[in-house]
């Protein structure tokens, strides 16, 4: 005869009790939670207004030195993750502040690491002994394990949004990390010298790749801005992100970085696109223009220096009021060669 319930019961938390001494416990009781029919993140959508923003990042110029800190940045946390130190399940976001004069000093982590410009013009970073100066809508990357430093020898302050994999890394416990021996590191490259050798769909004919990393580390919004503009005139429109361009590694096609994906797109004005979801969690940062985000029903209006994210399978429409260009990243390179990448619309 079965057991009446009450009896079960008591014998199953007698069970549960005993093997958790030894560190088991069941799988019935949990499987609900760890298989889900659709993806379950605790990540919420939101968006950090420039207008907010910034006079903070000023305040925090007046309480720490760049030196101090080693970097100045405050993080963006998602909502659902606060302490966490992540803008989603898989990516770090954060807005580093650079004054005139300061230098941020040398270092290298295995974690990768991009930064878009957002805030004025001037500063330089230097990747593996090589320099460039930095504008608004440039994307330049930092390689894993490769030396960098920030410096700003401009007369205005220089902000960026940090993007990088330091969740993912965590997770594989893989992270590690080392100061550089002096505050900048020796330069041996001219500037220009890897846009040269790289970005002009060439490359040196001895190069041979030592990472998946692009080895084109600094793409210059104006030439991103000009494509985009190619493309509005000669191409078809998206019908759920209008103009959308994909940054990838010159040399193999692949993705610029193999942890981030990064992309830039423009929304003509008046754009209203259709309702759009995929299984990565998205960060945007808008360049030019206004409108809103509206994601599972909540809306978000945007305009430049704004970053939003948008959570993994919660469907989003991006409408642009004027036209507007917006960068972004995810973890969508590691899905896809994963086979766990998906997308609806």
């Amino acid at each position: 005869m079965p057991m009446p319930q009450a009896d079960a019961t008591r014998e199953r938390k007698t069970f549960y009790d005993k093997i958790d001494h030894a560190n088991c416990t069941p799988l019935w009781e949990v499987l609900h939670a760890l298989v889900t029919a659709t993806p379950n993140t605790p990540c919420r959508p939101y968006l950090w207004n420039w207008s907010t923003v910034w006079p903070w990042l000023q305040e925090a110029g007046e309480l720490i030195t760049a030196r101090e800190a080693e970097r100045r940045v405050l993080v963006l946390e998602n909502p659902g993750l606060r302490g966490r130190s992540r803008i989603t399940h898989s990516m770090y976001a954060g807005l580093q502040l650079i004054l005139p004069g300061e230098v941020a000093p040398a270092h290298r982590h295995s974690q990768s690491a991009l930064r878009f410009i957002l805030h004025g013009q001037g500063a330089y970073t230097a990747v593996d002994g090589e320099k460039v100066t930095m504008n608004v809508g440039d994307f330049v990357i930092t390689p894993s394990w490769s030396f960098h430093d920030h410096g700003n020898p401009s007369d205005q302050p220089m902000v960026w949004l940090d993007g990088l994999d330091l969740p993912l890394v965590e997770l594989l416990d893989a992270q590690f990390m080392e100061k550089g021996e002096h505050e900048r590191q020796s330069i041996n490259h001219s500037a220009g010298d890897n846009l040269a050798r790289f970005g002009n769909t060439m490359k040196p004919v001895e190069y041979r790749p030592r990472s998946r990393t692009s080895p084109l580390f600094w793409y210059p919004y104006e030439r991103t801005r000009a494509a985009l503009e190619t493309m509005k005139t000669h191409g078809s429109q998206h019908a759920c992100w209008g103009y959308k361009l994909q940054y990838t590694n010159p040399v193999t096609g692949d993705w610029a970085i193999p942890t981030i994906g990064t992309f830039m797109q423009l929304l003509p004005r008046g754009f209203k696109g259709i309702p759009y979801r995929s299984t990565d969690s998205t960060v945007y940062a808008v360049v030019e223009g206004t409108g809103r985000c509206v994601i599972d029903g909540e809306s978000f209006e945007f305009g430049p220096k704004d970053v939003f994210v948008c959570p993994s399978w919660m469907p989003y429409q991006l409408e642009a009021d004027e036209q507007a260009v917006l960068f972004s990243y995810s973890d969508r390179p590691v899905q896809q060669v994963l086979d766990l990448w998906r997308e609806a619309f």
